[in-house]
């Protein structure tokens, strides 16, 4: 280390771990990373993502001033100022002339990993109005927030397992090993199931392919891709019919016991079965194991979420927590209480609990297709006709913060093409320009991360151990840098009418709001401590918040504030309009029709699934060269005798091809897909023309999403089915 050089501590914004970094800094590069061994939460934990920090902080492809287009239809480097005259401008008088539908909103996953990604987004979308929203959720997580809302009257209560103290840990659709987890934070994922192992816990995964997570396992269950929610209906089954179901305390604030075992009835073992290629004997197994277990966690993931039936599963999931009384019990599946979540409920004396608003479907549809509205956005796949299809409510304007639909959304093609040429405006917020970005006419670069403040507003409500983190920016704001939460405060004034106004005026509305909201005295205001606006805001969440923290708390322990485990929170997190846990909600007993049909399918003679890769997260770390090589590469892994049958060798390029079009990809010829399964990564596909991404473009990959039309969705979320696609595969010639 040189005699500039210091370290400081930063939280890792690159996947849902958080794990805690110490970067070492030379001036105002970021030089190393390596795990902080004094992190509250990861305890010197580091993946290689997080390593690279520093490749990923001075990536010369990032953007480091807005872009404008130009009279000449190019994009120019522009001043701050010029750039948001232009979108005051033209985006209010699309308003005016065509009505807040005219405006189309797409969030994209990294918003999630910074704060002002977490904190301005909701004041965009009141002040612009609309309701065309669109996020990445529905290509990946909704139908958890389905499940949990209508269980539990609340789509953001999502209990996670207690990975630290269960004895029996069941995964379905989920690599947390490669992915560090998600919808569940826990720095060392590996590590934490490892320990599970040692301390004699049991491990089960199902998953098509042999992963390492699965390597790790017990018992390893080769389930059909997309049959997830047919094996777990026969597991409840088998609780039900066996009377191993033993809900326990929860007992008392359940509904709807027997009308789920007379909806389940046809779900047995061996009406299953076959089509999820799971022999019934196994399936009893596994209810008997998880039921005589003393703890035991069922928890899953993208692959059970996005698939045909994927609400439907992740209903499931939780159904088999509550029937084996672990549902909200210390090494079961618990809800986390993070720093600035709401404080608790208290109960009325001699009353419990009001009964909340609860949890409502298609308040609205979208203007095409009529797919209902959940959670407030619209399924990302409907993107493309809502900007292409003539008539009153066409989305004109478009603004994208941290999203890259053209490869993330089905049938890019075509969202490419209705970006391209039926747009009248469009803004992103995007350290690149990417496949999707190079369609604006507006580009607005937030600085990198060594730059800016780090506050996990979300994944804290996820995480598997209550605790508090916050990392001021360890490097000062680079010269001609605007700060992430000014890009977003001013694109806020500018879309809404108030132009020119200071930035500070965005948050101290929203101050004045949330103590309004909460109760409190408007004194509080003044008492805030905190240098930027984000920080004056994040000390108001941590003073309402259940624990009464404080900002200068925070500040004063680096390394974070331990919280303690999770604990019991039933029936306070209940937001239902009954008051109880309603085991069979309306829209599930109305979709399980659906999912006995499936018991009579045909399956297809060859699927694809997607895969994760511990170096990459969606499509937006391919362009930082340490990470590129190695395992993560887009080949279409194919088992040996499916490649004999189809003529395949090893390196060869195939055909892939499927509803939505085809692509082509290397075979890798491996035997941890199983027969009848092809897989191949999500978030690759950069070769489209006027990108800067150079890594990215030198090593393109094949955009899978392509296979995909966009009309397959799991009907009760509108997430886009991006597992278990039939397919075809041939050589090329």
């Amino acid at each position: 280390m040189s005699h500039d050089s210091r370290t400081a501590p930063r939280i890792c914004p690159l996947c849902e771990a958080t794990c805690g970094l110490t970067l070492t800094i030379e001036g105002t590069t970021v030089t190393g990373a390596r795990g902080d061994r004094d992190d509250i939460f990861s305890r010197g934990f580091i993946c290689p993502k997080g390593a690279s920090f520093g490749g990923l902080d001075a990536d010369p492809d990032r953007l480091r001033v807005p872009l404008v287009r130009g009279a000449d239809g190019e994009l120019r480097e522009a001043s701050w100022d010029e750039a948001y005259d232009r979108i005051a401008a033209r985006v209010p008088a699309l308003v005016e002339a065509h009505g807040p539908q005219a405006v189309g909103v797409v969030l994209g996953n990294p918003n999630v990993h910074t704060m002002a990604g977490a904190l301005y987004p909701p004041l965009l979308l009141a002040a612009l109005r609309t309701r065309n929203i669109f996020t990445a959720s529905t290509l990946d997580q909704m139908p958890k927030h389905v499940s949990s809302g209508l269980l539990f009257g609340d789509a953001n209560a999502i209990p996670v397992p207690d990975l630290d103290r269960t004895d029996h840990l069941l995964l379905i659709g989920a690599n947390p090993l490669e992915s560090n987890g998600s919808l569940c934070t826990a720095p060392d994922f590996p590590g934490r199931l490892r320990a599970l192992r040692r301390r004699g816990g049991t491990l089960t995964v199902i998953d098509p392919r042999r992963t390492r997570t699965a390597r790790l396992a017990d018992r390893h269950v080769a389930i059909r891709p997309g049959a997830d929610a047919l094996l777990l209906a026969a597991m409840a089954h088998v609780l039900l019919q066996e009377k191993l179901a033993d809900p326990g305390p929860l007992t008392g604030h359940l509904e709807g016991t027997d009308e789920l075992a007379a909806a389940l009835a046809d779900f047995t073992p061996g009406a299953v079965a076959a089509a999820c290629d799971v022999d019934a004997a196994t399936i009893t197994a596994l209810a008997r194991e998880l039921a005589a277990a003393p703890t035991a966690a069922v928890y899953g993931r993208i692959g059970s979420c996005t698939v045909e039936h994927g609400t439907l599963a992740s209903w499931l999931v939780d159904v088999l927590n509550i029937l084996t009384g672990n549902l909200d019990r210390p090494g079961g599946a618990l809800f986390p209480l993070s720093a600035t979540a709401r404080a608790p409920r208290e109960a009325i004396p001699g009353e419990g609990f009001a009964p909340g608003k609860g949890f409502t479907l298609g308040r609205w549809a979208s203007r095409v297709s009529g797919h209902p509205e959940v959670k407030g956005e619209l399924p990302t796949a409907a993107l493309a006709e809502e900007i292409e299809t003539p008539g009153e409510g066409r989305i004109r304007a478009l603004v994208v913060l941290a999203a890259n639909p053209v490869l993330s959304a089905p049938d890019g093609d075509r969202l490419d093409a209705a970006l391209a040429g039926r747009l009248d405006f469009m803004v992103s917020v995007d350290p690149y320009l990417n496949e999707t970005s190079r369609h604006a006419d507006i580009v607005l670069p937030p600085p990198p991360p060594s730059q800016s403040a780090h506050f996990d507003f979300a994944f804290n409500s996820f995480a598997v151990h209550n605790q508090v983190r916050y990392t001021p920016a360890p490097v000062p704001l680079e010269e001609g840098r605007m700060d992430e939460s000014e890009i977003h405060a001013r694109l806020i004034l500018a879309v809404g009418g108030m132009h020119g106004a200071s930035p500070s005026a965005v948050d101290d509305l929203a101050i004045s709001t949330a103590i309004t909201k909460a109760g409190a005295p408007k004194e509080l205001a003044d008492e805030l401590t905190g240098r930027s606006g984000p920080e004056r805001r994040l000390d108001l969440m941590l003073r309402l918040g259940p624990y009464g923290l404080t900002l200068e708390r925070l500040l004063a322990h680096p390394h974070g504030i331990d919280l303690g485990p999770l604990k019991p929170r039933v029936p306070e997190i209940l937001r239902i309009r009954s008051g109880r846990i309603e085991l069979l909600p309306a829209p599930i007993a109305a979709d399980l029709p659906r999912l006995r049909r499936a018991l009579g399918d045909r399956p297809a003679p060859l699927v694809l699934v997607g895969r994760r890769h511990l170096r990459s997260n969606n499509s937006w770390m391919h362009n930082v060269g340490p990470l590129t090589g190695g395992s993560n590469v887009c080949t279409l892994q194919i088992h040996p005798d499916d490649a004999a049958r189809l003529g395949l060798a090893d390196g060869v390029t195939v055909r892939i091809e499927s509803a939505g079009g085809g692509i082509e990809a290397p075979a890798e010829i491996t035997d941890t897909v199983r027969s009848g399964v092809v897989s191949l990564p999500h978030g690759w596909g950069h070769s489209r023309p006027g990108t800067r991404m150079a890594v990215a473009a030198a090593h393109p990959g094949a955009n899978v999403n392509q296979l995909l039309d966009g009309t397959l969705l799991d009907p009760l979320s509108g997430t886009a089915v991006l597992n278990a696609i039939p397919v075809t595969v041939t050589p090329t010639p």
